[in-house]
């Protein structure tokens, strides 16, 4: 198992996922909100749309803004089972663990902590 900066400095090396960053209107909903409040909503988001085994619109469940969390849930691959899987190796079709659930709110809560800096 990697650990946050193991799965952070391999997301590095994709094009695609280094173009995320959060904006002036995530900085200041973060900002607003509060980091506990925007746990929640990550703890939320993952265990709504990522956590389960079966996802109807798997793939397209994340949108691309609209939410600091979004944005990180992209930034990190964890925006669907497929990426999960790619990037991962978790297994599509099963429902996912509170702890690996949890592991994915620290990694994306780790993303936005050093987009703030």
């Amino acid at each position: 198992m990697q650990t946050i900066d193991q799965a952070l400095e391999k997301l590095k090396r994709s094009d695609f996922r280094v173009s995320f960053h959060l904006d002036s209107r995530d900085r200041n909903y973060i900002e607003k909100k509060g980091m506990d409040t925007i746990r929640r909503h990550a703890e939320d988001f993952i265990a709504k749309r990522i956590a389960p085994a079966v996802i109807p619109n798997d793939g397209r469940q994340t949108p691309m803004r609209g939410h600091p969390i979004f944005k990180a849930q992209h930034a990190c691959a964890c925006c669907c089972r497929g990426c999960l899987n790619k990037w991962y190796r978790v297994a599509k079709g099963t429902q996912l663990t509170e702890d690996q659930q949890q592991r994915l709110v620290n990694l994306l809560m780790a993303w936005i902590e050093r987009e703030l800096k």
